[in-house]
């Protein structure tokens, strides 16, 4: 079975989108996994479906898999895609766009003028059980060791789990070996994303993320959320932040508790094509 799709890109942080609106596409782990595989497929950190939403009021659904096959209720990069893509295949021209989630829904708005998409990401939540986190006492940071040493991170959930630690030197920090120990951590009971962020001045800060089922990637909407969360949590940052993350830069807001987070950010289309899909047996 052919399908066509779109490949587009949000600071490097890349994703295959599909037009599911017409008819639902029910990809397995192992086709999205090979549709994520760099050497046997498209190639991409995430898979976007595009649906319709039955609900009242909301203009669509969108749906997230990891490389691995697992599906996850929210990617900012992402969302800015599927803006775009709603448009330019001419699927809606409203000014802001309501989303539906798994994790909650999402409003959506293009600047006439830059092209740059702002993104409602929701309330940012730093209560263990929304995370979720196995401990349960609310403590916004926490530790854990590893080989005798002390990792400390916050911990809370933008519509995922993160993990932030802060860190000296971002280019030197250790994410290809604490990464992958946080994101499995038992204290995680659904995995988590780790980032982290070098805190350059009130109202900057340098980021890198290990996301939890793709690996470090170039750039991660959500992770940059949550670390400027965590960042005001602790009374480092100011409410408007520039994060820099390895694809580029983000703009986040966030005027604290009970608020929502805003991120504004471009995406674009890299190219257009057909896969074919092999049916499971």
């Amino acid at each position: 079975m052919k399908v066509p799709f779109t490949k587009m890109q949000a600071l490097g942080n890349d994703f295959v989108v599909f037009d599911c609106t017409d008819r639902p596409l029910n990809l397995s782990a192992e086709q999205a996994a090979r549709i994520a595989d760099r050497h046997l497929g498209i190639g991409c950190d995430q898979i976007l479906l595009v649906e319709q939403s039955r609900r009242p009021g909301i203009d669509f659904k969108y749906r997230i898999l990891n490389a691995d096959g697992s599906e996850v209720g929210q990617c900012g990069n992402g969302a800015r895609c599927f803006l775009k893509f709603v448009y330019a295949r001419g699927l809606s021209s409203k000014n802001p766009l309501s989303v539906e989630t798994i994790s909650g829904d999402m409003q959506l708005q293009q600047d006439p003028e830059t092209g740059e998409v702002t993104v409602n990401m929701g309330v940012p939540s730093f209560d263990p059980v929304d995370i979720p986190l196995a401990e349960t006492q609310r403590a916004g940071q926490y530790v854990i060791n590893k080989d005798g040493d002390a990792i400390n991170f916050y911990a809370l959930s933008v519509g995922n789990p993160h993990a932030v630690l802060i860190v000296d030197d971002v280019e030197h920090a250790p994410v290809s070996q604490i990464g992958p120990v946080l994101e499995s951590h038992p204290i995680f009971p659904e995995r988590t994303n780790v980032g982290f962020m070098q805190i350059k001045g009130r109202g900057e800060i340098a980021l890198r993320v290990f996301e939890r089922g793709v690996g470090e990637t170039l750039a991660c909407g959500s992770g940059a959320c949550a670390a400027v969360a965590a960042g005001i949590h602790a009374q480092k940052l100011n409410p408007e932040v520039t994060v820099t993350l390895p694809g580029g830069r983000l703009s986040i807001r966030w005027e604290g508790e009970g608020q929502p987070v805003f991120m504004t950010g471009p995406a674009h289309t890299s190219f257009e094509g057909e896969i074919e899909l092999e049916s499971e047996n």
